[in-house]
């Protein structure tokens, strides 16, 4: 009978690729001795373990985990690809996405796109190479459905974060972003704001959406105008955020106040208010979204909706295990929970 491993694709240059056979036939074990070793068994002895591993390295095998998933229809690795790494709330995400999937055996693989939906569409092709269990994505803004679809292929495993997709029928771990802001918004009207401005994000992202109807809520209850020049869109980060402060102060209007799409653009707009002179949690009231680390040690420390990223981050890795483990039930939409952390970024409207 004739092994089919035995028949060695070339390397590049013409040079064979070792195979499982070569290993096994040159210490005198099994092939699935060998196997068992590469997949970390623990039913290999101590002493059998080192010799396999001893000639893997002395041979130069590379193991290609990729086709051993396709024999055995299962993997050991989970996609998650975030739409800003830069932002520190994503870092947290990532750091409670990778705690869980290791305490399960599962090896993360990161990519990030940068807000580019271009970028997410070679990011999602290599990763989907490694034939993942699974994704976590989080999409960059102007994300394209089909396109994503197009790019996971015959993927079924996925998990969407805070963002939605239109059309899609994939597990959706939501924060309550329009609760959040409704929260702040009535924060700094009960602290006697009237002109309050809604700072940051992208109209056409769901987050973005959903967090300007808490707001718009918040102002319709109180019997206060939403004022359209006081609609502020920027990229999510600090940088941009800071440069687009002085569209807050055109045609002699002036807020006394904003609800920042996340704590990025809260900082961002500080920093952009210091460098005209206006004092935050002074002159001008600001809170943020997500509660960073860096957000109770800003100057001032930032009021904001705490959501626990790296617990977020936790319950995203359990969820798509779950779907991992039932990929025929029906998709579920999660919503976590958001509380009002109060700082001194939030101060009362100056008399």
């Amino acid at each position: 009978m004739n092994d089919s491993s035995s028949t060695k694709p070339p390397r590049k240059g013409g040079e064979r690729a070792v195979t499982v056979t070569d290993i096994a036939q040159a210490i005198g074990v099994s092939r699935a001795t060998v196997s068992l070793v590469l997949r970390g068994s623990p039913l290999v002895n101590v002493d059998t373990r080192a010799k396999v591993e001893a000639e893997l390295r002395r041979q130069r095998y590379v193991y290609n985990r990729a086709a051993a998933n396709l024999r055995r229809r299962t993997s050991s690795s989970v996609a998650l690809v975030i739409n800003d790494l830069s932002n520190p709330f994503f870092a947290e995400f990532a750091a409670g996405v990778d705690e869980a999937l290791g305490e399960q055996g599962y090896v993360t693989l990161l990519g990030s796109t940068g807000e580019s939906p271009q970028r997410q569409q070679a990011v999602l092709g290599t990763l989907m190479e490694h034939t993942p269990a699974g994704l976590i994505l989080s999409p960059a803004e102007g994300s394209d459905t089909a396109q994503v679809r197009q790019a996971l292929g015959p993927t079924a495993n996925v998990l969407l974060f805070n963002r939605a997709l239109v059309g899609a029928d994939w597990d959706f771990l939501a924060l309550d972003n329009q609760q959040g802001a409704y929260l702040a918004t009535r924060h700094l009207i009960e602290r006697g704001h009237r002109e309050i401005a809604f700072f940051g994000g992208h109209a056409d992202s769901s987050s973005c959406e959903q967090r300007r109807a808490g707001y718009q809520q918040a102002l319709a209850e109180a019997g206060l105008p939403v004022t359209p020049q006081w609609l502020i869109e920027s990229a999510p980060n600090r940088l941009e955020a800071a440069r687009r402060v002085d569209e807050l102060f055109v045609d002699g209007l002036r807020p006394s106040a904003a609800v920042c799409y996340n704590d990025t653009v809260a900082l961002g707009l500080m920093l952009g208010l210091t460098s005209r002179g206006i004092r935050p949690g002074g002159d001008f009231a600001v809170t943020g979204f997500d509660d960073i680390p860096e957000a109770s040690v800003a100057v001032p420390p930032l009021t904001t909706l705490t959501v626990d990223p790296r617990a977020r981050g936790r319950q995203a890795a359990e969820l798509l295990l779950q779907r991992v483990q039932s990929p025929d039930a029906p998709p579920v939409r999660t919503v976590a929970p958001v509380q009002l952390r109060i700082r001194e970024s939030s101060a009362a409207r100056p008399i």
